[in-house]
């Protein structure tokens, strides 16, 4: 069977890994395209090629409907304009193959723009921060008036973003240059924030929430169309201490909500952090990411070997996949290794 993945995250080196070792009859053909030819991954695919770049989004989804036709592909799995092609999988299916989707091309579409996935979410396990939308500095005035009151800091970001760009916590005392100076990262001044802001006029669309102190949860995990087949919860802890396994049960059962509410498939991940102070601490909800994290391979040294989880249950039924249990406890760490590039 021979499965394509295309341009994605770094973390594809980790689950091309993952999918090698766990397909001991080698099964299936690891299919690569990259833009960039020294990418890692493609030393472990079975084959690789280069994509296009510059191609608007209709576009790209023609180039690689031609690229599975040309290849045979059996099953897609795509990183690289996943939204849009998600919402192609008959046309698709007409030339013979499966596109592995995390959900519907409406449900990504929410799930990526944080102001209407957050209003959207009822999540009791653990609900959302408290938040308000902006796009000008008078709406961000306003907001600042509701929330200041109600929490002892406040934090921002965009509403459409990844790796946490352009995240940052409000400092009420010092300046943007004297946090540089300090060696504070992902603060800023109130007043250089505010002023900017005006400067601005209108910009693109930002959150001001309550910000969250306490410890941060990553799980990572498979569905099948809204069932959660599998999942691993890792607590994030102090630099250099790594990373614990930690399966907490309102954790767990958030994610299986979540997983059920907007129809999660295949890899995905979501993120928690917590809010309170000792019995009052409880999670609450950050973002759910549709495509595997950058901790995969954290997450899989626990049992489950989660990219071959979904790449088998989508090829065969979940029926036919051994889930093994999590080792609960467990701590884990990544450790960096250099290898040549070809």
């Amino acid at each position: 069977m021979r499965v394509w993945y295309n341009r994605t995250f770094s973390s594809i080196y980790a689950a091309f890994t993952l999918v090698r070792q766990a397909d001991a009859a080698g099964r299936f053909t690891i299919i690569h395209s990259n833009a960039n030819r020294h990418t890692p991954a493609a030393r472990l695919a079975h084959e690789f090629y280069s994509e296009p770049t510059g191609l608007e989004a209709n576009a790209y989804v023609d180039w690689c409907l031609a690229f599975c036709r040309e290849h045979r592909i059996d099953i897609f799995v795509p990183g690289r304009e996943a939204t849009t092609l998600a919402a192609h999988h008959e046309r698709f299916e007409a030339i013979g193959t499966r596109v592995l989707s995390a959900a519907s091309p409406s449900k990504l579409q929410l799930i990526h723009d944080k102001a209407g996935f957050y209003a959207e979410t009822d999540l009791p396990q653990a609900p959302v921060a408290e938040f308000r939308h902006f796009d000008n500095v008078e709406q961000f005035d306003a907001a600042w008036g509701q929330l200041r009151p109600r929490h002892a800091k406040l934090c921002l970001k965009p509403s459409h973003s990844i790796y946490g760009l352009g995240f940052a916590v409000i400092d009420e005392e010092r300046s943007s240059a004297a946090l540089l100076l300090a060696g504070v990262e992902y603060h800023i001044g109130y007043a250089d924030l505010r002023r900017g802001l005006a400067e601005l006029g209108q910009f693109r669309s930002m959150l001001l929430m309550e910000f969250l102190d306490g410890q941060e949860y990553s799980v990572d995990c498979v569905g099948d169309q809204g069932r959660l087949v599998a999942a691993v919860a890792r607590r994030k802890l102090a630099a250099g201490s790594g990373q614990l396994i930690d399966m907490r049960p309102e954790i767990v059962e958030a994610t299986t909500k979540l997983a059920r509410d907007y129809g999660l498939n295949g890899i995905f991940n979501v993120q928690f952090r917590e809010s309170g102070k000792g019995e009052a601490r409880r999670p609450r909800l950050l973002e759910i990411n549709p495509r595997m994290s950058g901790g995969i391979g954290m997450a899989c040294a626990a049992g489950p070997n989660l990219p071959w989880i979904a790449l088998k249950g989508f090829a065969d039924g979940f029926d036919t996949v051994e889930v093994p249990e999590v080792r609960n406890g467990m701590r884990v760490v990544e450790v960096a290794q250099a290898m040549e590039l070809a």
